[in-house]
């Protein structure tokens, strides 16, 4: 195994969005082994360097879902936004919805909805929103879009955007409150392909662990992918014939590497 990337939310960081020792020592340990590591998440970039440089792991960083590639000296390697059109569409419109929009580009995270509640999952880091009209943004900037809400209320919401985009954006679910509007083939799994060519890696050489639908793509692209206990139930439903390791509340990614960086040679149970 020569990579393994990591979903952060629901996957690393535990219920109350912190790293756990014990899943800091097994990625170090994994680092050492050696295999390169790589963080795929929907957070934004400003957000991730700095904890990876907090942490001291230095790694390939996937952030926005797919849509920016940043090596461990922070070099951009690959960029996609929303076409203006979409972008214009989303933020312009009017959605017969209850959900909170945000807004996402390289100068960081904007919203006109003053949600402090979910600050909570950002609170190591101290990222959070700018209030902002969202429409005095430039649509030409625009990285992805989200909308926040209960997972019924974006069940109802992604019907309306389907029909409105139809198929020049990617829908998906970054967690059962957040539906993330991206650019067209833009995804963690398509990135991770882009990201190993680079590297002369074959996605077979990989593993990946994931939690929800944002993972959907980059789980089922590689050599080894695993699912988290705690994952969406759809995306057990999409991945069947993938192991499913431990809750991400018990560290279950530490476990699973600890076993397969020790005792490979036995069957791996998550309990």
């Amino acid at each position: 195994m020569r990579l393994a990337a990591f979903d952060m939310d629901g996957t690393l960081l535990m219920p109350n969005h912190q790293l756990g020792q014990q899943t800091l020592l097994s990625l170090r340990a994994l680092q050492a082994h050696p295999v390169q590591l790589t963080f795929a998440t929907g957070r934004h970039y400003m957000e991730m360097q700095p904890l990876m440089r907090d942490y001291d792991l230095p790694a390939f960083l996937i952030s926005g879902n797919g849509t920016r590639i940043h090596d461990p000296a922070g070099q951009l390697l690959h960029a996609s936004d929303l076409a203006p059109e979409v972008a214009r569409l989303v933020i312009h419109s009017h959605w017969n919805t209850r959900a909170s929009l945000h807004v996402f580009n390289d100068n960081g995270w904007f919203t006109q909805h003053d949600v402090p509640e979910i600050l909570a999952a950002h609170q190591l880091s101290g990222f959070r929103y700018q209030l902002t009209d969202l429409r005095t943004l430039p649509e030409h900037q625009v990285t992805k879009a989200c909308f926040i809400a209960d997972y019924h209320e974006l069940c109802e919401l992604k019907i309306q955007l389907r029909e409105a985009l139809g198929d020049s954006a990617h829908l998906c679910f970054s967690a059962a409150d957040c539906l993330e509007v991206l650019p067209l083939n833009a995804n963690k799994g398509a990135a991770l392909t882009q990201l190993t060519a680079r590297l002369g890696i074959s996605m077979a050489e990989c593993m990946a662990f994931g939690d929800a639908m944002n993972d959907l793509e980059m789980l089922d692209g590689v050599g080894h992918g695993f699912v988290m206990r705690n994952a969406m139930q759809e995306l057990k439903a999409q991945l069947p014939h993938l192991p499913v390791i431990g809750d991400c509340a018990t560290q279950g990614v530490s476990h699973f590497l600890n076993h397969w960086l020790t005792t490979p040679h036995l069957v791996y149970s998550p309990e």
